[in-house]
């Protein structure tokens, strides 16, 4: 048993994760390489190897003939007749082959094999490795600035990223630790290139799942997202389980869950909205925190038209129309927001046939409280308060000020 060459394999196969059978193929081919730089041909050459205990043997075949012609290839009946005298001719001739008969550059060169064989093994593992990590998020710090862009260190390799890829309010420290999106792994001959990204929207999904247990098993589960990275995100969440409020679980105790991803996005405000599948609550939800008069959705266009109260206007368009681009954004409407002295103006009450009664997507007034009190009032009632303290003060003041601003011109 060739027990340091097995020692060496199992170190490899423990510590760079290189499969036992593919070194034992490397140590094959560094063989054939070395006849053949020593006798000039490998034609005949055979390398048995066993895989359970390493030992390994060489042979050249040859074959018995009158008169040789060609020494490399061929035996002569005399000559095979003192290993065997049962040999004929015509028959073949196992000749083995000492390894260590080889020459300096034969030994070299099925050095340099074996190694090769290494290399290419490492970079296969860890291609492998960091292909099944895409489209995930994995921790990193940050080396240095390559230009506009930002080298990353992974761990054993490093990623790249893109200016196209930053939030553009971010500034990192060299060794300032940050997580990052695995956008795209390649496979290239100097190991695998890794693109990254802190402005995906998946970004903010995987940070959930790291958060929020409830979004990792399954039981919460994100619809949709809509992202301007660096200023706000609208997540809609949906409960798999009655018995758990989807906002509440993402919210957390004194928001501590929606804090820590808030914190590690550098401040950027979440929304987190219910999900419906009625087109008309969702996108009434995704305009919050401004309040809907009414929704009339038309899925077939997938457009929408929203009323909201006078006051409430600037809220449900937002500074440079935010509020309203990202409900847009994560809906997948075209919305259309008036005012209700705009609607009242232009007939649409009296074309919808708003006087007081309901139908199906479109909801009035007394509605809307009703809407408030019954499809939303755990969450308004339990976590609210808790959302409003700790994520959107800041929001709720800054928009406030702006619809002063616009109702006193």
């Amino acid at each position: 048993m060739n027990k340091e060459l097995m020692e060496a394999l199992d170190i490899l196969e423990k510590e760079k994760h290189i499969k036992k059978a593919a070194m034992l193929e490397a140590i094959e081919n560094s063989l054939l390489t070395a006849c053949k730089n020593h006798f000039g041909r490998a034609d005949n050459i055979k390398v048995n190897i066993n895989p359970e205990t390493c030992d390994f043997a060489v042979y050249a075949q040859k074959e018995v003939v009158e008169e040789v012609e060609e020494p490399l290839l061929q035996i002569s009946l005399a000559e095979a007749r003192m290993m065997n005298p049962n040999f004929q001719l015509g028959d073949v001739v196992q000749i083995p082959v000492e390894s260590k008969s080889f020459g300096r550059i034969a030994t070299q060169n099925a050095k340099n094999v074996i190694l090769q064989k290494i290399r290419e093994e490492e970079r296969r593992v860890l291609y492998n490795d960091w292909y099944a990590l895409e489209k995930d998020i994995v921790p990193g710090v940050v080396q240095r600035y390559l230009g506009k862009n930002i080298s990353i260190n992974l761990g054993k390799v490093d990623a790249i990223l893109n200016e196209s890829e930053q939030v553009r309010t971010e500034v990192f420290q060299p060794t300032e630790r940050i997580k990052v999106y695995v956008l795209e792994v390649k496979d290239t001959t100097k190991g695998p290139r890794i693109s990254v990204s802190r402005t995906h929207p998946d970004l903010v999904k995987r940070l959930f799942e790291l958060e929020v247990a409830e979004v990792k098993d399954g039981t919460v589960e994100i619809k949709a997202i809509a992202r301007e990275a660096g200023s706000r995100t609208k997540i809609a969440v949906k409960s798999n389980d009655p018995n758990v409020d989807p906002v509440g679980a993402c919210v957390g105790v004194n928001g501590s869950r929606v804090g820590s991803v808030v914190h590690e996005l550098r401040g950027e405000k979440i929304d987190i909205i219910n999900w419906d599948d009625n087109a008309a609550y969702l996108i009434e939800n995704a305009l919050s925190p401004a309040k809907v008069i009414c929704v009339v959705a038309d899925e077939e266009a997938r457009e929408a038209l929203v009323i909201v109260p006078d006051y409430q206007l600037s809220l449900a368009i937002g500074k440079e129309g935010q509020n309203a681009r990202l409900a847009a954004k994560l809906t997948g409407y075209k919305i259309d927001i008036k005012s209700e002295t705009q609607a009242r103006e232009q007939g649409l009450f009296e074309e919808m046939g708003l006087d007081g009664q309901t139908e199906e997507g479109v909801y009035d007034n007394n509605y809307q409280d009703d809407y408030s009190d019954d499809y939303q009032g755990d969450y308004q009632t339990d976590y609210q308060d808790e959302y409003t303290d700790n994520h959107q003060n800041d929001y709720q003041e800054e928009y406030y000020d702006y619809q002063d601003e616009n109702l006193s011109e």
